[in-house]
């Protein structure tokens, strides 16, 4: 079975959490695409939902969201996931990832799309704000 390290961002405060998922919890990603949504009551986190947004492999090779299966491919494109352009229009060759998650993938990026009963920063014992924040709420 595969763990993954699963990248939790929250849109809100702008912040990110990291959490390594066990064989067990980590059976909720099976067979996902990128763009779908996952309950987070199987993986410590009760009332959340989130979507996939990104991941990469064992390798570093990104996911991408238009290219279809598991497999790893090299199409030519000239934005987006994967490629950097030093000129416009320039197209290019990468080797790239298919949108569906298996046991290869080491990384998987979620977005925060409803929240649960419990604060986010409480449930990885973060610090709940900072001392920047309580001064300018004071004002």
């Amino acid at each position: 079975m595969a763990e993954f390290k699963l990248n939790i961002n929250d849109p809100k405060t702008g912040k990110s959490y990291k959490k390594q998922t066990t064989d067990a919890e980590s059976d909720v990603f099976r067979s996902k695409k990128l763009g779908e949504k996952v309950s987070g009551n199987s993986f410590g986190l009760s009332g959340y939902e989130l979507e996939i947004t990104g991941g990469s492999d064992n390798d570093g090779f990104p996911l991408r969201k238009d290219i279809e299966g598991v497999a790893r491919k090299r199409p030519l494109f000239i934005k987006g996931v994967g490629g950097k352009t030093k000129d416009k229009g320039i197209k290019q060759r990468k080797t790239i990832r298919g949108n569906l998650i298996d046991e290869d993938v080491s990384q998987i990026n979620l977005k925060i799309v409803k929240e649960g009963s419990k604060r986010i920063g409480e449930i990885f014992g973060g610090k709940e704000e900072s001392s920047e924040e309580r001064k300018q709420e004071e004002k």
